[in-house]
């Protein structure tokens, strides 16, 4: 009897050890599934979800010739606003590539994207044309990184061939309408162009909208405020910027810090420690493109002699993709122009971040084309 009893003691307990760590491993693998699928740095290669069903329909408006030719391009007369997409959602744009060709010299400057979600009577994106694809001055370059890539096959001049694509991902829930200005002192004839996107069947109830913002400062050293990137409200996070700096002295332009104040705070919760710093670099900005940071433009003047300059037309980028900048009611982003604001130049820069509303603070008017033009100091 009591043989009996230890042995169906001993069963239970079998049964119990053997259910508790199935149980065990049924509970950690949630827990890793749940871990993966929040796309977690270390786990995630970023090209898991091919690997899984997809659930939207893609679609792409295009520049193609409707009458079955071969002109794939649409002309923009001068001081024309061109609509090149109105979508319906829910959606999300996954990727725009623009391929212009146009006499002005200065167009990368003078042509003005503006997108618009979900009727919004002011654009979430505003900025000269190349300054949102990462490079400033008007020029056309190559580089690439995690939101965008460029090409050109006359690289740093004025004016050249220019080729852009845009990888960052901007959801929508009722609309969308993409719009070109033409600033520019003749008609754009050669504006090509895909905008591809996922018609949705819904969209996340914590879906934030993507906003861009160019600006534009000059300084002359007087030791005052920071150079401002953004100044938003609202929730959101900031996902990244670029600045491009016309460095008008032989002077080092680099040593002012990035500071963020977030959600109305007096002193910053992130406070770096130089330009350079910020844009992830060291001892001077070198001329490398990575993922998240880098200079996607340098323009210096010919050497002469021994001598050493700083003198010149640079746009560096950093991306918050691994990193972004939550805020709960505001945020302000800005950098020092040399330590304690004494240095001089031209500094420019487009703020990309997300927000809980299709529009923001209008921090930045959009200056006329003699305010965004670039200054003429360098020849290229």
């Amino acid at each position: 009897m009591l043989r009996r009893k230890l042995v169906s003691i001993c069963v239970v307990a079998l049964i119990l050890g053997v259910t508790g760590l199935a149980l065990s491993d049924k509970s950690a693998d949630t827990k890793r599934k749940d871990y993966e699928f929040r796309g977690h740095p270390i786990t995630s290669t970023g090209l898991d979800h091919l690997t899984k069903g997809q659930n939207y329909r893609a679609a792409r408006v295009s520049s193609y010739d409707r009458r079955g030719g071969n002109m794939d391009l649409v002309p923009i007369d001068q001081g024309q606003t061109q609509t090149l997409a109105e979508l319906k959602g829910p959606g999300q744009i996954t990727h725009i590539w623009f391929a212009v060709k146009c006499k002005d010299p200065q167009y990368l400057r003078r042509l003005i994207l503006r997108i618009y979600w979900d009727g919004a009577s002011t654009p979430a994106v505003e900025s000269p044309l190349g300054d949102f694809f990462g490079i400033g001055h008007a020029r056309a370059a190559t580089y690439q990184c995690a939101f965008f890539s460029t090409s050109s096959h006359t690289p740093h001049s004025l004016g050249a061939c220019f080729a852009m694509n845009c990888w960052v991902p901007m959801p929508f829930a009722r609309s969308a309408r993409i719009e070109i200005v033409n600033d520019c002192e003749t008609a754009v004839r050669d504006f090509y162009y895909h905008i591809d996107y996922r018609i949705l069947p819904k969209v996340p109830d914590d879906m934030r909208y993507f906003h861009a913002q160019w600006r534009r400062e000059h300084f002359d050293g007087d030791g005052k405020n920071n150079y401002l990137v953004l100044d938003t409200e609202g929730r959101g996070h900031f996902v990244g910027c670029n600045l491009s700096v016309s460095n008008l002295s032989d002077d080092w332009w680099g040593e002012g810090d990035g500071m963020f104040f977030i959600d109305g705070e007096p002193s910053p919760s992130l406070h770096g420690t130089g330009t350079e710093d910020y844009f992830s670099q060291a001892w001077g900005m070198h001329e490398v493109s990575h993922q998240y940071n880098g200079l996607s433009l340098a323009v210096r003047p010919i050497p002469q002699g021994d001598k050493r300059t700083h003198r010149g037309l640079f746009t560096c980028y950093r991306l918050h993709v691994m990193d972004p900048v939550p805020f709960a009611k505001s945020l302000i982003m800005s950098i020092e122009h040399g330590h304690a604001n004494f240095g001089s130049g031209d500094w420019s820069s487009v703020a990309y971040w997300y927000l809980d509303n299709p529009e923001h603070k209008q921090y930045a008017p959009l200056p006329d084309r003699a305010g965004r033009d670039p200054l003429k100091f360098l020849d290229p």
